[in-house]
Formats: C-alpha cells, structure tokens, sequence
C-alpha cells in the first residue's frame, strides 16, 4: 500500500511544471511520550495562561499576540492583522537556483519531505534527476506553507526527490563567534590518528545498525512499571567533574586496541564481512589442477 501524502504540489522548473506529492521523510513522536501527572491523584494536568499582574486564569478567548519593543512594553497584534502578514500559499516549489550540493552546509537542514511524481509528473520529475545528477548540483527554491515562506533544497536520492527545508541565514549562528583554542599536534600524534580512523572506518553509513538505546531502556522500564514491578535507581554520575587531562599519545595509543569492541558495542554487536581476499597465484594454480 502506497504511503498517503501530505499534499499535492508543483515544482516550477524554468517553464517546465512538474507535479508532485508532499510526503513526510521521518517519523515523529519516535521518542516515548511522557504527560503531566498530579502525584496526588494521579490525573492528567492542564495547562493554564496566568495573567501576571492581575493574578487570574485567562481564556483563551481573552488572549491576543503582542511584541516586547521595550522593557514590560508591547505593541499588540489583532488575528486579523496576524493572518493579512501571513504568506498565502500557492502550493508551488519555485526554484531559484542550481548550486553544487557540497555547497550547501548541513547545518542550515531542517525538515526533510520526500517528493514523488504526481499523475502525469513522471516523465519532467526524471528529467530533473537526470539533470541533477549529471551536474552534481542541486535547487535551492522557495516554497510558501502553512502561512510561511521556506526557503528548501531538492536533491536527488537516487531515482526520488528529496525536499530540504533549510534554515535561513539569521537562524544560524555565525562560527566567528565562538572561540576556538588553535592547538598543535606532532607528526607521530597524527599518524597514530589516522591508524585509528582506519580501524574504524567504513565505506558506507548504515543508519539500521544503530539503535536508540535510551528509547529501548525506557519502553523496558514502562514495561515493568505496568507489570506492577519497581526498577532500581542508580546513583547519578558525581557533578563537578572536569575533563581529564590525559597524554594523547597514551590515549591514541590505548585507543587502537579498544576501537573495534567499542565499534560493536555502538551498532549493537554486528559485525561487518572481512573483504575476501584474492587466492594467491600458487593457490590459485594448485585448485584449478584439482578441478581437472
């Protein structure tokens, strides 16, 4: 059964228009949802909006926005004058642009949506993959939403497109403003680092091989709860404790034989296949007399 979309939209490329569905590329609500709780009683709380000066619970109906220009001063907006600011969607993709993929820094990813083609999208939408791929670049465009404007990327992911949104450049915060200590490491330091990347290594990111462990304790706790069992509570880790100051070289060192254990232990035990090695020509000679 085909996943149900979330809307219908078109992609505008130069003159061309390519129609698509809208469908979400992650799951939300994966983390174990937690409610408020009255510990008396045990029922579900409710939130309330409390007017600071005159100490009383204010209705929703009673409620309008307003922004803090000054200290304790606010100039209020009506929902009218709200929603005539909002951006009217027009349920159009506008590409704006074609700019290399390595060019646009993950940082600014925010929401991913999965594009397919819509009735009678097949053929531009594989058209526009083809052309992505072949120049290794990607679209940048606009997209107006939900009373917004995002500013998204399309890229290909293998033969499906992959809408981005991004965030734009105020909402990231610039490096320049964190300081960052300039350190120096010797020659030795660093090939010992590289030994240790190498060990570790792997040609491809396979995201099933790692679980939330976290996730599994606590649905394994919620569990016990409901069976009616207690679960034991572990002291916490003691505050206040700094960084180690450590000998790198002693760490890099210490690092090479822990690294393959730790590797497991993170992707809950696999083990990836040894490369198959080439028989050696002897080896290879003295088989193929025993084949005759």
């Amino acid at each position: 059964m085909a996943a149900r979309s979330l809307a219908s939209l078109t992609i505008s490329f130069g003159l061309v228009s390519i129609p698509v569905k809208l469908h979400s590329a992650t799951r939300h609500g994966a983390s174990v949802p937690f409610h408020y709780i009255h510990k008396k009683c045990g029922s579900r709380l409710r939130q309330q909006y409390v007017c600071i000066k005159e100490d009383v619970v204010v209705p929703r109906d009673e409620m309008i926005k307003g922004f803090e220009f000054a200290k304790d001063q606010y100039v209020n907006f009506t929902p009218k004058e709200l929603k005539e600011l909002e951006e009217h969607g027009s349920g159009v993709v506008e590409i704006t642009e074609f700019v290399p993929q390595e060019e646009i820094d993950p940082v600014y990813f925010d929401n991913a949506y999965y594009l397919t083609p819509d009735k009678g999208g097949a053929k531009p939408y594989a058209l526009l993959i083809q052309a992505m791929h072949k120049t290794h670049r990607c679209a940048v465009g606009r997209w107006a939403a939900r009373g917004k404007q995002y500013l998204v990327q399309l890229r290909p992911r293998d033969e499906t497109l992959v809408m981005q949104q991004l965030r734009y450049a105020d909402e990231v915060k610039p490096i320049v403003d964190f300081e960052v200590e300039a350190g120096t490491v010797k020659e030795a330091e660093v090939k010992l680092a590289l030994q240790l990347v190498e060990q570790i290594a792997s040609e491809h990111f396979d995201p099933s091989a790692y679980e939330d462990e976290v996730k599994k304790r606590i649905e394994k706790a919620i569990e016990k709860k409901v069976e009616g069992e207690d679960i034991s509570v572990s002291p916490g880790p003691e505050e206040g404790r700094g960084a180690k100051v450590i000998d790198l070289m002693e760490a890099l060192r210490a690092s090479l034989g822990k690294a393959p254990a730790a590797r497991r232990a993170a992707t809950g035990g696999r083990r990836r296949k040894p490369p198959r090695r080439a028989a050696a020509p002897a080896q290879r000679r003295a088989k193929a007399a025993r084949a005759r």
